[in-house]
């Protein structure tokens, strides 16, 4: 088939919908035509999609003309969430029922039913529709070489969500496989723009890069509404969290003014106080209102993603589940409740409305705290200068290669050279050296070196041949089991006791309940009946003093780009330059800043120091991110402590640091540029007890990705704890007798790159070297000092103490 002709089917076809192709678009149809591999990156809604169905399915046409007898699975589409998969699915049926074209296609994710998965197996769809998770569960059946050896493309859905995390380390492996098992394969992704696209390119396509490869980027520019909703008063001592549901008559205007709002939250918490406060104002919005999240069940989901789509409902209150390309048409608005912490985020969610080509964008920017209109500012310059974060690929994480190559040894084994050859071909593993491979076989065959004792670390034997296989049925089991990098504690499923299942809720918030306590979940006060294993009997109560529902897990912290903004917001404000609405509304809090204490210019950095009944205060404000602000405290609490014998309790946000003392230390002679030195850094964080404390909480899911520890066959969950005591014991092993070992190791390098943010943390410990330190001592809380204080008691109190703290506080303020 020549290339004219090629196109002409692809522009028909269009033609036919009354669609006119965009230049990338035929653009990626050339390059597929001409055999390459590559990555389409176009704003949301410009059709990404059939950038690659189309070319992907006319190829298949073309091939049964000249041989009938093709079958099986001919295309691989990964996608990074299940609600992604319908509308895949829905696409690909209506291109190829246009196209007149006999092509299936199903969808596998762990959502899928077990019927449903083994018909597929026995007679592979054309194309499936799967996440990294089940197509690794696929190579751990036997004879999966011959299932995935017709493949012609594989495609990468969202590969910007995916290139910055372990499962996309997993989508890297497989590809490396499937490579070696097909013939040419054309490995292609569908990305937004993020700031290293050359390294997400490497990622995806594997090292060196095939010569064939490319990067079709749109010149389409997505217009993007930014409106701030901003309170009549502005707080001169804000606390986070509080001033969102102040807020609430605006964000039920939004609803009544637009056919669809999707109200977005941070956390799954959230999600649950809002959609009841919105009910709670708006009787009327009873049956128009739902959440979505990713602890409710399937069905609730399902029902809920279902109705967004034919315009049923007027509002979803929802997390990070709906932020992915969803084509939820009828959506015209979006809120987001609080700040993204990030650009890309902020984007993302603000795709969900006009999800067309052509459509405009709208999101509207609710701050809960005065603070975050800095960060409103921040984003609507962001947006304006096309300024995007980059995304840190993961490298050299063994817990995923291990997982990966006990999957290989429990269907048809691996020989270890060959294997060695293709993961060596990866991004991720392009510096493994012969030693490391070495011992990441050992760890397989004996469990490392300070585990060889214990027969229950064997998984793996070589048989005569050189070929190594998993060495029993029960390793078998329990590894496929076992088988993702998404980890999370201990999960309970809460269930009506006729049996229907509302989602699942983590095992330490109903460890502080019991039966007769009432708890909001899924939307509804529910009242529990009785708890047995790992599942909580429930019926509908209707009492309103019902707990909130909570959830572990860290907050976002601001993004590198958005904490430079912030910045340089600050230090325009300083030159008096303030332009922005937003930032002309919190005037009145950064004049009282300044009265206390000041605000700095760019070569100052900000140190306050003061005495309150709880002791002595000292803050420092690099406004560098949650995550740099808790390395930089822990480090800066060793280092003072080395000059004058003190201890610190923390807390941090993203604007800056309190480490508080119950006694005073000379702070003109300690605080100096020596003590914010990159000498010696990486040695100093890690010897400091944080750092520790950082590191069993992450090797805690590094033995679980990598099967040092099982957490049990699904309802017969591990309880938490038993987890957790198994993985200290663990840590404390190879902390004493075996600390090179790579899972040991890549412990620390994790929480030094991911939570730490080493490498932010030395720039900004570099840009502090060459400004002035300014030591203010104010009478009391200064606005900045505020909102980190009250984040150190937020972890003691309840909310209603805490509530009643604040008031007081307040009112010392003011005397």
């Amino acid at each position: 088939m020549s290339k004219n002709h090629f196109l002409n089917k692809s522009r028909n076809w269009f033609t036919s919908r009354n669609w006119v192709a965009n230049e990338f678009q035929e653009q990626a149809w050339i390059k597929y035509y001409d055999g390459f591999s590559g990555i389409v990156n176009a704003p949301t809604g410009s059709g990404k999609t059939y950038a690659l169905l189309l070319p992907i399915i006319i190829e298949y046409l073309e091939c049964i003309k000249v041989d009938s007898s093709i079958s099986g699975l001919q295309c691989i589409w990964i996608t990074p969430i299940k609600a992604l998969a319908k509308e895949i699915k829905i696409a690909s049926d209506r291109a190829a029922n246009g196209l007149k074209c006999n092509w299936s296609c199903g969808i596998r994710t762990g959502d899928t039913s077990p019927s449903v998965r083994e018909k597929q197996w026995e007679n592979a769809p054309h194309l499936l529709i799967t996440t990294p998770e089940s197509l690794h569960v696929l190579m751990s059946k036997k004879k999966y070489s011959k299932y995935f050896k017709h493949v012609k493309s594989i495609v990468v859905d969202e590969w910007h969500e995916l290139v910055g995390s372990k499962r996309g380390v997993q989508t890297e492996l497989f590809i490396s496989r499937l490579k070696y098992i097909t013939f040419n394969l054309k490995i292609w992704g569908i990305s937004a723009t993020i700031g290293n696209m050359s390294d997400a390119l490497e990622v995806l396509l594997g090292l060196p890069l095939p010569v064939k490869s490319t990067l079709v980027r749109s010149n389409i520019k997505k217009e993007i509404e930014v409106k701030t909703l901003m309170p009549d008063v502005i707080e001169k001592f804000p606390w986070a969290g509080h001033l969102g549901l102040s807020m609430t008559d605006s964000v039920l205007n939004i609803i009544k003014n637009y056919k669809t709002t999707l109200i977005f939250t941070n956390t799954r918490a959230q999600s649950e106080i809002w959609y009841q406060r919105l009910l709670d104002c708006d009787e009327e919005l009873a049956g128009q209102i739902a959440m979505h999240h990713g602890s409710i069940s399937r069905d609730v989901r399902e029902w809920v993603e279902d109705a967004l789509y034919i315009g049923n409902l007027k509002a979803v209150v929802c997390t990070s589940s709906l932020d992915l390309g969803v084509d939820f048409r009828p959506v015209e608005a979006i809120v987001q409740i609080g700040s993204p912490k990030g650009i890309s985020r902020f984007l993302q969610r603000a795709g969900r409305s006009g999800h067309v080509p052509g459509a405009k964008s709208r999101i509207y920017f609710l701050p809960t705290n005065s603070l975050e209109l800095l960060e409103a500012a921040s984003l609507i310059d962001a947006i304006k200068d096309n300024i995007m974060e980059s995304r840190l690929p993961y490298i050299r994480s063994f817990d995923v290669l291990i997982q990966y190559l006990l999957t290989l040894a429990v269907s048809d084994g691996f020989r270890e050279k060959e294997i060695l050859r293709e993961v060596r071909g990866t991004y991720s593993y392009s510096s493994i050296t012969d030693e490391e491979w070495a011992e990441v076989l050992e760890f397989l065959l004996y469990g490392s070196e300070s585990l060889k004792a214990y027969d229950e670390y064997r998984k793996v034997g070589i048989d005569k041949s050189g070929v190594y296989r998993a060495i029993n049925n029960s390793i078998i089991l329990r590894h496929k089991m076992s088988i993702g990098t998404i980890t999370s504690t201990a999960m309970m499923t809460v269930k009506y006791q006729r049996g229907k299942s509302l989602g699942n809720i983590e095992e330490f918030f109903i460890s502080m309940l019991g039966p007769g306590d009432v708890f909001w979940f899924a939307g509804r006060a529910l009242e529990i009946i009785k708890i047995k294993d790992m599942e909580v009997y429930v019926a509908n109560s209707k009492r309103k003093n019902a707990r909130i529902a909570s959830y572990l897990g860290g907050r976002m912290p601001l993004s590198t780009e958005m904490s430079k903004i912030v910045r340089e917001k600050l230090y325009d404000y300083k030159k008096g330059v303030i332009e922005s609405v937003e930032m002309k509304k919190i005037v009145p809090l950064l004049e009282t800043q300044e009265q206390r204490s000041s605000i700095p210019s760019n070569d100052e950095l900000l140190i306050e120091y003061f005495k309150s009944k709880d002791g002595y205060h000292l803050l420092i404000y690099p406004f560098e991110g949650r995550s740099v602000h808790e390395g930089m405290s822990a480090l800066l609490a060793k280092r003072i402590s080395m000059i004058q014998p003190v201890s610190f309790s923390l807390a941090m946000n993203d604007y800056g640091f309190e480490l508080l003392s119950d006694q005073e230390i000379d702070v003109e002679s300690i605080l100096t540029h020596e003590l914010f030195s990159i000498n010696d850094l990486s040695a100093d964080i890690q010897s400091s007890i944080n750092s520790v404390e950082m590191a069993k909480r992450r090797f805690r899911d590094i033995a679980r990705i990598s099967g040092l520890v099982f957490q049990g066959f699904p309802g017969r969950k591990k309880k938490e704890k038993h987890l957790q005591s198994s993985t200290q014991l663990l840590f404390d092993v190879f902390q004493e007798y075996d600390p090179d070992n790579i899972l040991f190791m890549q412990t620390y390098e994790e929480v030094m790159t991911f939570q730490l943010e080493e490498s932010r943390m030395r720039e900004a410990l570099e840009r502090i070297q060459g400004q002035k330190i300014i030591i203010n001592r104010p009478i009391h809380y200064t606005p900045f000092a505020f909102p980190l204080m009250v984040d150190r008691l937020r972890e003691k109190l309840s909310s209603e103490k805490l509530k009643h703290k604040i008031d007081k506080m307040k009112l010392e303020i003011i005397k």
